[in-house]
């Protein structure tokens, strides 16, 4: 996808870092996708998209304190930015135009 469109991972990503507002690294942000939306996330996967939108200017991020806890190895977290909340606006705002423009017939359950 170019700079100015999501994909659907990069969507997702990005409204999960939004969720966790403050608290957002790698394996919460698989932790908050895997039990909202059960579905498997690899840690290679996420570090790939994260990368690719912080290089496209849609998240920022900074490292957080070291704790021993991780054996002095510090979390890089995540915020989204305010050209990524406008992104997100976006994206929601064209969804809904096309949920908007589908005919109620069109999404009815036809029984045999």
């Amino acid at each position: 996808m170019g700079k100015n469109h999501l994909g659907e991972f990069e969507e997702i990503v990005m409204l999960t870092v939004a969720i966790l507002h403050g608290e957002a690294y790698g394996v919460a942000i698989i932790e908050e996708m895997e039990t909202r939306l059960k579905r498997s996330v690899s840690i290679g996967s996420l570090q790939v998209v994260l990368k690719r939108l912080e290089d496209k200017g849609f998240l920022k991020s900074e490292l957080g304190e070291a704790t021993s806890v991780r054996g002095g190895k510090r979390k890089r977290f995540f915020t989204v930015t305010n050209v990524g909340k406008d992104m997100l606006r976006t994206s929601k705002e064209q969804r809904m135009q096309l949920w908007n423009a589908v005919p109620d017939v069109a999404l009815e359950f036809v029984g045999l």
